[in-house]
């Protein structure tokens, strides 16, 4: 009896335990792909350094590797030439650059002068705080990168262009082109500021300014002055 009866009060307790969870060990491929998104930004974050403080052309896959204390060959394991980590960089400028600029929808400007300064100076702001990003802007000419550039040019261009017809500054019939070409004009200044100063030179982007203005102003909503149809 009161053997059966301990069995029973055995088994009742085990039936209404809670189960043991054991926690499965870490999958390899997890922790590779973590090690492998780790090397990454150690490659980049050194190709951000040297490019800054060495320049374009000193900023090789070499260069990079012995900067993030990473072997030559496990660099080619992720980007198999230079241009690979320079279009990465490049993503990450872009879309940084893009958050930048996030906050001129909210901002109060009445005018093209006003539009054209919110724009600007946010831009040269960034670009003196990240000269790698300088480097690889004006100074790499390939077709990627400059793939990238005119992908980012022509979104921030047409972001413009809406902007101000919709705030009445430009014309309704103001052609998207308008808005590209002044920001391609204002780009074009912006790599002769920073060839003249590696931090920009001032005087160079007052007349961007002024240029990129001046041009937009002619397809302001009350101009007077002639413009091309």
């Amino acid at each position: 009896m009161v053997e059966g009866s301990a069995g029973g009060s055995k088994r009742g307790r085990s039936a209404g335990a809670s189960p043991v969870v054991h926690q499965a060990p870490a999958r390899p491929e997890a922790a590779l792909q973590r090690r492998g998104v780790a090397r990454v930004r150690a490659i980049l974050d050194a190709a951000e350094e040297v490019l800054a403080e060495s320049g374009y052309e000193a900023a090789t896959l070499k260069a990079i590797g012995e900067r993030a204390g990473i072997p030559t060959p496990s660099v080619y394991h992720y980007f198999s030439d230079r241009y690979q980590v320079d279009a990465a960089i490049i993503k990450r400028h872009g879309e940084a650059l893009s958050g930048v600029l996030d906050g001129i929808d909210s901002e109060e400007f009445r005018s093209i002068p006003d539009l054209v300064t919110l724009v600007f100076d946010p831009i040269v702001a960034y670009f003196r705080a990240h000269p790698s990003c300088v480097q690889l802007w004006f100074s790499s000419r390939d077709e990627t990168l400059n793939a990238l550039f005119k992908e980012f040019d022509d979104r921030v261009a047409e972001r413009l262009w809406r902007l101000g017809i919709d705030r009445g500054l430009l014309r309704v019939d103001t052609p998207l082109l308008v808005m590209k070409l002044a920001f391609k004009a204002g780009g074009r200044l912006f790599d002769v500021a920073f060839q003249q100063d590696r931090n920009g030179d001032e005087a160079t982007m007052t007349e961007a300014k002024r240029l990129v203005t001046a041009y937009l102003e002619t397809y302001a909503e009350k101009s007077t002055a002639p413009r091309g149809e």
